[in-house]
Parts: C-alpha cells; sequence; structure tokens
C-alpha cells in the first residue's frame, strides 16, 4: 500500500516541485483556497487527491476527515521586508495554517510531521535573532511545534531549516530568480555587494533530503539540509558572462565582504548535495 502524504503549500515554489517527485510512488492529498494553473496540469494524476476550502472552520472539518501517514508542511508566505498588509497573509500562512494541521493530529493520525523554516530564525548564528517579521512568524510555529512534540511524543517531528535555494517554478524575489529574470529580460540586477557569498541548494537536492526522511529511520528533531559548498556571487556572475550567450548585467553596490554565519544546527543525516554545483546555478539562470 503506498504511503500518503499530507503536502501543505504545494502551489508554492518547493511544494510543488517535490509534489511533481512524490507523485511517482506516493499517495498526495493537498488543500488549497482555490484552482491553480499549475495544479491543474496535474490533476488527472490517479495518485492526487485535491481538497479546496473556503473559511478556516471549514477547513478545520476538512482535516478531521483527512487520513495521512506523512505530513510535510510548506505552506509559507514570504515576504523580505513586511508592510501593514501583509501581516494578516503572514500570520495564516507561516502560524495558524499549520496549527490547524498540529491541533487535528489525533484526526489524521500522521506518523512524521516534516517542517521547513529558515536559518533567518536564528540570523547571522547568533540564537533567537529572527532577520525580520517573516522569520520571526516561521520562530514562532517552531515554538508551537515544540507544544505538540511534547504531546504527541511517539510521532516523528522533523524541523527542517534551509537557507538559499533555487529551481524550476521559482517566482520569488529572491536573489537567484531575479538574477535569472534579469538576464532573460537584458535587465540590471542591484547586488549588495561584489563579494556576497552565499549558500545556495538547488530545490532537488532538497527533494532528496525529504526522501531520507521519508525512507529512513532518522531521529526526530531539528536539521539544517545547506550545500556543501558556498558560492561568491561574483563568480557566479562571471562564469555567466564568460559563456559568450549574452551578458548579465550587474551593478554592485559595495565591495564589502557579507556572508551569512549560519547557527550551528545539526546536518541531516545521509544527506549531501549533488545538483547545487556552480555550473547548475549557472545553467539554472541562463535556461
Amino acid at each position: 500500500m503506498k504511503e500518503k502524504i499530507l503536502l501543505t503549500g504545494a502551489s508554492g515554489f518547493i511544494g510543488l516541485n517535490l509534489l511533481e517527485s512524490l507523485l511517482k510512488n506516493k499517495k498526495v492529498i493537498i488543500i488549497l483556497r482555490k484552482k491553480n494553473n499549475k495544479i491543474n496540469q496535474l490533476r488527472k494524476n490517479k495518485n492526487l487527491k485535491i481538497i479546496y476550502y473556503n473559511e478556516i472552520d471549514n477547513l478545520n472539518d476538512l482535516l478531521k476527515r483527512i487520513k495521512a501517514d506523512v505530513v510535510i508542511h510548506c505552506a509559507t508566505h514570504y515576504v523580505k521586508n513586511h508592510s501593514y498588509k501583509d501581516i494578516i497573509k503572514m500570520n495564516y500562512s507561516n502560524i495558524l495554517f499549520g496549527n490547524l494541521i498540529l491541533e487535528n493530529t489525533k484526526y489524521i493520525k500522521f506518523k512524521k510531521f516534516i517542517n521547513f523554516s529558515t536559518v533567518w530564525e536564528n540570523y547571522n548564528g547568533i540564537k533567537n535573532n529572527p532577520k525580520n517579521l517573516y522569520s520571526s512568524y516561521k520562530q514562532s510555529f517552531s515554538n508551537i511545534l515544540n507544544f505538540y512534540k511534547n504531546k504527541y511524543s511517539k510521532i516523528k517531528f522533523y524541523n527542517i531549516f534551509l537557507s538559499e535555494t533555487f529551481g524550476k517554478n521559482d517566482n520569488r524575489l529572491k536573489l537567484i530568480p531575479v538574477l535569472k529574470k534579469n538576464f532573460k529580460s537584458s535587465k540590471i540586477t542591484r547586488i549588495v555587494s561584489k563579494n556576497l557569498i552565499l549558500n545556495i541548494l538547488n530545490v532537488h537536492d532538497v527533494i532528496k533530503a525529504i526522501e531520507i526522511l521519508l525512507k529512513k529511520n532518522v531521529k526526530k528533531g531539528d536539521y539544517i539540509i545547506k550545500n556543501s559548498q558556498n558560492f561568491l556571487i561574483y563568480n557566479i556572475v562571471e562564469k555567466i558572462n564568460n559563456l559568450g550567450i549574452k551578458r548579465l548585467k550587474v551593478n554592485y553596490l559595495s565591495n564589502k565582504i557579507i556572508k551569512e554565519k549560519l547557527y550551528n544546527y545539526k546536518p541531516l543525516p545521509l544527506f549531501k548535495s549533488k545538483d547545487s554545483k556552480l555550473i547548475d546555478v549557472v545553467r539554472h539562470i541562463v535556461s
């Protein structure tokens, strides 16, 4: 019998890539508030079940009727610099939605709960130092998750921390998708420094990490999945421009060395990045 997965955030960047992968050999349930064109292309897959809802009370009732072996919680609302209008959406996607699922644990009867969070919870390697309101919400949900960990001690709860990611279906206002978009349109990208250093991970490797959590007997807890190497953004830009296809136009605002220090999270056992080399980043941007 195929393992049944309840996947949230299926219309988002990581969620959609994960959904396409899971549908190859898993039964997947997704929850949507409205129809999505990219999801509609997968509707005919016999392994996919879509549940629509319109209000919180309606969602709560629906969750009581869902049965799943594993919950993968990708739902999020990312805003780097928020405004007043963002607060309700951020609260709903980053806290309330996941909290409703956790509150219905006894009905869903899942054995594993995999949550995605951000290294920005402990920005620059400092414990409990959220970089912005978005990471504050993610940190708040981590605290909520700890409550349910204690309440349901036999369930394996995993909190997975991510830094920068890239891959297909990425429309976020983050550096790699912006570089890709601006390369295509020949627009200039403003980058904070010529010496900006980032840890960047291909979404394919993120999916491999989830496969480890699904297939292997990994001890419950908090883990980071990251690239085995960091990238100087200047080197990525130069590699692209040396291809001779067209130039990636960049305006560096400084020469300051900027390298985020990651908190000392535990690395996910058995995980090693394979599709996140410099050439993989370059190919993604120019494709």
